[in-house]
């Protein structure tokens, strides 16, 4: 026999759904054309109001929110709500009502068996420098203008993905090598590499068996050597203005202490 709510709680439950405040419902997924395994990462959804750049690509800090999956399947949505962590908002419940540009990214991890016997999932780098907005090999989604408010349903398709990063050119002056680490690779038990891009001395190449002193300069995640040029500043740069060093031209004033390295 089915018992019924007493009318006075039932009243009550009415009450309180109907005081409960509405929120957005974004869903985010991926189809089998564009990976046909499971993914793990971190899905994060970006909304700007500036349509000047791709959320993912802007210059300025953007609203992002995100959430981490786990064998997320083909075609299988996962829900970004007020519960997923946000910034500069903490959450997406807080978002003011608008018109807003919305994109989605997911940060793929690998899964990697160290040698000390512990797994771990963790996005790799693949050559970008740890910028999630622009590893190979991550989905995102086109962008799209939506009204973003507590009544919004939304269902964000990841069918684009990250391109490989093109190498760069070895030059007579500047040689870019890349070697498997024997170590890394042991302990981390996937393939790992050590890179150097080398400035070499004027005559390298002709004088083979000549010696020379060796200055090492340490960095992250940096892909050729920008402060050398053989050529002139280029005459019809544009100058810029550098908000950190509250200077006009200093783009020209780069390029001119470039070509002061080389003819050094």
């Amino acid at each position: 026999m089915q018992r019924r709510l007493p009318r006075f709680l039932a009243a009550l439950l009415a009450v309180v759904a109907a005081a409960a405040p509405l929120a957005a419902q974004i869903t985010v997924s991926f189809p089998a054309g564009v990976s046909s395994k499971p993914l793990d990462g971190r899905v994060l959804l970006l909304l700007s109001t500036d349509p000047s750049a791709e959320p993912r690509l802007h210059p300025d800090s953007q609203l992002v929110f995100g959430t981490t999956v786990d064998g997320l399947a083909p075609g299988e949505p996962v829900t970004i709500n007020g519960e997923a962590a946000g910034y500069p908002i903490r959450s997406l419940d807080n978002v003011p009502p608008g018109d807003y540009y919305v994109q989605a990214v997911l940060n793929v991890y690998q899964t990697f068996h160290r040698y000390n016997g512990t797994t771990g999932k963790l996005a790799p780098d693949r050559g970008e420098g740890q910028r999630w907005n622009l590893a190979p090999g991550n989905l995102y989604s086109k962008p799209a203008k939506v009204h973003i408010d507590g009544h919004t349903k939304l269902a964000v398709s990841l069918t684009e993905t990250i391109p490989p990063i093109a190498p760069k050119p070895d030059t007579k002056y500047i040689r870019h090598i890349r070697i498997q680490s024997q170590l890394l690779t042991e302990f981390w038990g996937s393939p790992m590499y050590l890179s150097a891009i080398i400035l070499v001395p004027e005559g390298f190449d002709e004088h083979p068996n000549a010696h020379f002193p060796i200055a090492i300069f340490h960095d992250h995640f940096v892909d050729d050597i920008d402060d050398f040029r053989t050529t002139p500043p280029d005459p019809d740069l544009k100058p810029d203005y550098s908000e950190r060093f509250h200077l006009a031209g200093y783009n020209r004033i780069e390029q001119q202490e470039a070509y002061n390295e080389y003819k050094q």
